[in-house]
């Protein structure tokens, strides 16, 4: 027992090089969360405080009127849930298309299949700048302009998505495939109940991914939308950027971005713990 109580002391102490970490720790902590503390309070202050040189460090008096104009003085909810629609719709068909094209590199064996594979890997090195125009010819060819099927149908399928699931499908033994063959399960059905229940941590981290990126995406709505109830959140935020060149609309901005920078926070805690061991998985590989 006294073993086991200097023991648990010893871990208790806290020694002066791990007292150096924790302090390293924080003071990361505090840099990385410094933006979103200052977003929050300079929401809620008043115009004139807003203006105020010195700038303060906490609203002398809490106003929440920003919260209100922000809806008022441009489509904000539209907006919200236009990126809502095409950032959830965008993000579940990718992982749809990523695992059903990697199950097939991975697991089917074909002519060209390792050259199509590292053709479509070379894709990723693509700047989107790049495919804009192709993109916008296509979908004006298929009469998609400024259409909601028009922003989201070219996002449909990843190549960063099949790349990350191919690496993970590879390694399911081959022996529970061809025993789920022989039980009579087809291929979809391989998939959706022999493979994919494997896949869960790598399927949340795409998921998360493609979510983020998608309700980030700026360039293509603002390229192939004309209509402006159809604007997801980011192009609405670029507009009511346009009014922060007057002090009264500053807290009024900083409001649009903290609930538009909501949704993406709430997935990552929601699924903080699977998408880290889906991350820690993919660094392993």
């Amino acid at each position: 027992m006294t073993d086991l109580a200097h023991r648990a002391t010893r871990r208790r102490a806290l020694s002066p090089k791990r007292a150096v970490l924790y302090a390293c720790m924080v003071l990361v902590a505090v840099v990385m969360m410094f933006p979103l503390y200052w977003l929050v309070i300079s929401s809620l202050k008043r115009p004139e405080e807003s203006a105020r040189i010195p700038a303060t460090w906490w609203p002398h008096a809490l106003d929440f009127s920003a919260y209100v104009r922000v809806f008022e003085d441009v489509p904000f909810a539209r907006s919200f849930m236009n990126s809502v629609l095409f950032a959830g719709v965008c993000a579940t068909t990718v992982v749809v298309t990523s695992v059903l094209a990697a199950f097939v590199f991975a697991k089917y064996r074909f002519r060209g299949r390792d050259a199509l594979f590292w053709v479509l890997v070379l894709t990723m090195f693509l700047p989107p700048i790049v495919t804009i125009v192709p993109l916008y010819n296509m979908m004006s060819a298929l009469g998609l302009n400024d259409s909601y099927l028009g922003v989201m149908l070219p996002w449909f399928a990843n190549a960063f998505g099949i790349f990350l699931m191919r690496q993970f499908i590879a390694d399911v033994p081959d022996e529970l495939i061809d025993a789920a063959r022989i039980d009579g399960a087809g291929e979809l059905r391989v998939v959706t109940q022999i493979v994919a229940p494997l896949l869960k941590p790598p399927i949340v981290t795409l998921f998360v991914f493609a979510a983020v990126y998608y309700w980030n995406n700026f360039l293509w709505p603002l390229t192939i939308l004309q209509s402006t109830e159809k604007f997801p959140i980011t192009v609405t935020l670029a507009q009511l950027l346009s009014y922060n060149t007057t002090v009264q609309y500053q807290s009024v901005v900083m409001a649009g971005v903290l609930i538009a920078s909501l949704p993406t926070l709430i997935i990552f805690l929601i699924a903080q713990r699977v998408f880290v061991q889906g991350i820690s998985q993919s660094g392993v590989k």
